[in-house]
């Protein structure tokens, strides 16, 4: 299965919120910057993640983010579920529909298939993908170079 860029996004936005500290808190310009992306393709996923209530922002002087302990404990299958929409993995309808929709195997078995794939993700949480090696490198990357 193929990820939309804006859930790549809303996906590394949330492993770089994971592996600071609740007391540190990060603004959307520094994880662009830190994960080498275009400002505003963040804040809308940012964005999106507040009205999840996977990521809070806290504003004013010192404000910033902060992944919510229900952003720390979500199943990352169900978080990409819920980002990309959920659509079908092929689209049977439209303007030239395939005469097959009715009775088609290959748009079950890949329904099949997509399900499957948002199972094995459900094995973990999105704290769990911050776990080493990963965690280390995403701190890395926030660092100032010394």
């Amino acid at each position: 299965m193929r990820l939309t860029r804006y859930t790549d996004l809303a996906l590394r936005a949330v492993m770089r919120l994971a592996v600071v500290d609740g007391e540190q808190l990060l603004t959307t310009r520094q994880i662009a910057d830190t994960m080498n992306v275009p400002y505003t393709h963040m804040a809308k996923a940012v964005t999106q993640l507040q009205h999840l209530g996977v990521v809070e922002a806290r504003r004013g002087r010192g404000g910033g983010l902060a992944l919510t302990t229900t952003g720390r404990t979500a199943r990352v299958g169900e978080l990409i579920r819920t980002l990309e929409g959920d659509r079908e993995a092929i689209v049977c309808e439209g303007d030239t529909p395939c005469p097959l929709a009715g009775s088609c195997q290959l748009r079950r078995a890949l329904r099949q298939a997509q399900e499957a794939f948002y199972d094995s993700m459900n094995a973990m949480t999105v704290a769990e993908l911050v776990t080493a090696p990963t965690g280390p490198v995403l701190l890395a990357l926030g660092a100032p170079p010394g």
